[in-house]
């Protein structure tokens, strides 16, 4: 899907797709921080016909509720695909090494080859997180690869 970028000098920045109905759908992100999510006019793509003002909370919402059964549908489209391929939930226990470590302190993907692809923390998901984001115990980590490397992940976080 392509989706265009318009800088919005003053403003921010206007990210727009199409969707397959033709529906134009747009989001602008605004200096302050603010999210506008823009439903464009069928007949006229220039005219806005609804606008909803999100705060960063509200954005993160959004997106956490979009983002979430996408991800989980990648990864089971994936495990379909690729014969051998799983993907655990892993908790991180309070006491446990890594609780209150960074995910790049445990360097599950040069150790085991398995991938980190989410961490859901009171029911928000971070996706594709990177070395520098923190673990914190009661976090739920979503793994990906063969089921020794994803054995070994859990090996990591409960032994180090």
């Amino acid at each position: 899907m392509e989706v265009e970028q318009t800088a919005l000098p003053g403003i921010g920045l206007r990210h727009e797709f199409t969707t397959r109905s033709g529906r134009r759908v747009g989001v602008v992100s605004h200096r302050t921080g603010r999210r506008d999510l823009v439903i464009y006019d069928r007949d006229d793509p220039d005219r806005a016909c609804e606008a909803v003002k999100l705060n960063d909370e509200e954005a993160d919402v959004l997106c956490e509720l979009l983002g979430a059964p996408r991800i989980v549908q990648r990864l089971n489209d994936l495990h379909r695909e690729v014969e051998g391929l799983v993907s655990v939930q892993l908790p991180v226990l309070a006491g446990t090494p890594y609780a209150g470590r960074t995910m790049g302190d445990a360097r599950v993907r040069s150790r085991t080859g398995a991938s980190i692809v989410a961490v859901v923390r009171s029911g928000q998901v971070f996706a594709s997180p990177g070395p520098d984001f923190g673990l914190a115990a009661d976090d739920v980590i979503v793994v990906v690869g063969s089921p020794e490397s994803t054995s070994a992940v859990a090996d990591i976080l409960t032994n180090g």
